[in-house]
C-alpha cells in the first residue's frame, strides 16, 4: 500500500512559489504520521487552547529557520514557537527513533524535550545526527525541494531566526494515493519576465560554477531583464532583478579565473550596484541608495566616471533624508571627477539651498524659545 501524501502551498512575502510535497512513513509511526496527514486535511476540529483556531497549518508560518540546518513551522495558535497542538490533545509521546537524520528533506517532530510532541515540525537541510534519539523522523519532501532551499535562504532575525518576509503555508491538503511527483516538479519556474534561474546561483541546475560562461550568462540574463523593465519604469521589478544579479556575484569567488573573466566580474560589481543605486532612488529607498553606492566606490575597477555616479546618487539619498552635511560632501567630491556635470551641479545648488533653508528654520525656533 502507497504511502500517504500531503502538501503546502508557500507563498514568501506575499508571492507565490510553488508546491511542497511530503510522503509520510504512516508503516513506521503509523500515530505521528496521522497527526501530520489531519493537520493538513483540516478537518480535525477546533484548537483547544485557542477554541477559535482549527487544527491545521493552513494560514501559519515557517517561524524559524536556520540555514544548514532546518526549517521550522506548525505553530497555527502563536505564529512563534510557543503553541500549536496535536489531534490528540496539547502534546503527545515520542512514538520511535527508527528513522535516523541521515539526510536533507526529512520531515521530523519539533519538541520541548521528550514526549512533548504537538503540531511544530521542521524540515532538515543538511544531515543532523545529533538529532537521533530526541525528535521522532515521520517523513520526507517529495516534491518542492528547491522551495526548502529558497526557504533555507531567507534573510532572518538574528534575534529569532524567524524570516524577515513571512514563509505562509497559503493552503495545505491530502493527495490521491495514486499522486506521481511530476518529472519537471525541481525544474524553475520562467516568472512573467523571462527569468527562469534560481535565486540561489549554485542551486541552478543550468549553473555550473566551475564553468565560468554559465554563471556569466545566469547573471547577464537577469541583469538585461532589469534594465528592461527599468526602461518600462518598472522600478521594482529592476531593483528585485538588480539584487538578485548582486547575490549571484556575492557567491561566486572562484580562485581560478582568467585577467579577461576577473575583469569582467569586476565590471559587473561596479554597474549592478549603480543600477541598484537608480531604481532605489526612483523607489526612494534611500537606505538602498547609500549601501549600493558605497560598494561602488570601494570596487577596484570603479573608474572616474563610476565614481561621479556613485557619489551623485549617494548624495542625493543624503539630501532626501535631510542629511544636507553629507550630500554636499559626496556633490562636491562627485565634481573632481566630472567637474562640468550639470546635473552634479544643481544638486550642489539645490543642497545649498535646502541647508539655508535649515538653518533659517533652526534660527526662527531658536528665538521663539528665548523670546
Amino acid at each position: 500500500m502507497a504511502r500517504p501524501k500531503t502538501f503546502f502551498d508557500i507563498s514568501i512575502g506575499g508571492k507565490p512559489q510553488g508546491r511542497l510535497v511530503f510522503e509520510l512513513y504512516n508503516d513506521i509511526v503509523p500515530q505521528t504520521a496521522e497527526n501530520f496527514l489531519k493537520l493538513c486535511e483540516g478537518n480535525a476540529g477546533m484548537a483547544k487552547t485557542k477554541s477559535d483556531i482549527p487544527l491545521s497549518y493552513k494560514g501559519s508560518i515557517f517561524h524559524r529557520v536556520i540555514k544548514d540546518f532546518m526549517c521550522q513551522f506548525g505553530d497555527f495558535t502563536n505564529f512563534n514557537g510557543t503553541g500549536g497542538e496535536s489531534i490528540y490533545g496539547e502534546k503527545f509521546e515520542d512514538e520511535n527513533f527508527t528513522v535516523k537524520h541521515d539526510k536533507p528533506f526529512l520531515l521530523s517532530m519539533a519538541n520541548a524535550g521528550p514526549n512533548t510532541n504537538g503540531s511544530q515540525a521542521f524540515i532538515t537541510c543538511v544531515p543532523t545526527p545529533h538529532l537521533d534519539g530526541k525528535h521522532v523522523v515521520f517523513g520526507e519532501v517529495i516534491q518542492g525541494k528547491r522551495i526548502v532551499r529558497l526557504i533555507e535562504n531567507q534573510q532572518c532575525d538574528q534575534e529569532n531566526n524567524k524570516p524577515l518576509r513571512d514563509v505562509k503555508i497559503d493552503n495545505c491538503g491530502v493527495l490521491p494515493d495514486d499522486y506521481q511527483v511530476p518529472e519537471d516538479a525541481e525544474a524553475t519556474p520562467t516568472d512573467e519576465y523571462g527569468d527562469n534561474y534560481e535565486d540561489i546561483l549554485k542551486q541552478d541546475e543550468k549553473v555550473d560554477l566551475k564553468n565560468f560562461d554559465t554563471v556569466l550568462k545566469a547573471i547577464e540574463t537577469v541583469k538585461n531583464i532589469g534594465t528592461e523593465q527599468f526602461k518600462k519604469q518598472n522600478y521594482s521589478v529592476a531593483l528585485e532583478k538588480y539584487i538578485k544579479c548582486d547575490k549571484f556575484l556575492k557567491e561566486y569567488f572562484p580562485e581560478d579565473l582568467e585577467k579577461e573573466q576577473i575583469e569582467k566580474i569586476n565590471q559587473l560589481k561596479v554597474s549592478i550596484p549603480l543600477n541598484i543605486a537608480i531604481c532605489a532612488l526612483k523607489l526612494k529607498d534611500y537606505k538602498q541608495v547609500l549601501v549600493a553606492a558605497s560598494e561602488v566606490l570601494y570596487a577596484e575597477a570603479a573608474d572616474e566616471k563610476a565614481k561621479a555616479k556613485a557619489l551623485y546618487r549617494r548624495g542625493l539619498a543624503y539630501y532626501h533624508v535631510n542629511d544636507t552635511d553629507m550630500a554636499l560632501n559626496d556633490l562636491e567630491m562627485a565634481t573632481t571627477f566630472q567637474p562640468n556635470d550639470a546635473a552634479i551641479l544643481k544638486a550642489i545648488q539645490d543642497t545649498k539651498l535646502k541647508t539655508k533653508q535649515q538653518n533659517e528654520k533652526a534660527k526662527k525656533s531658536l528665538s521663539k524659545m528665548f523670546s
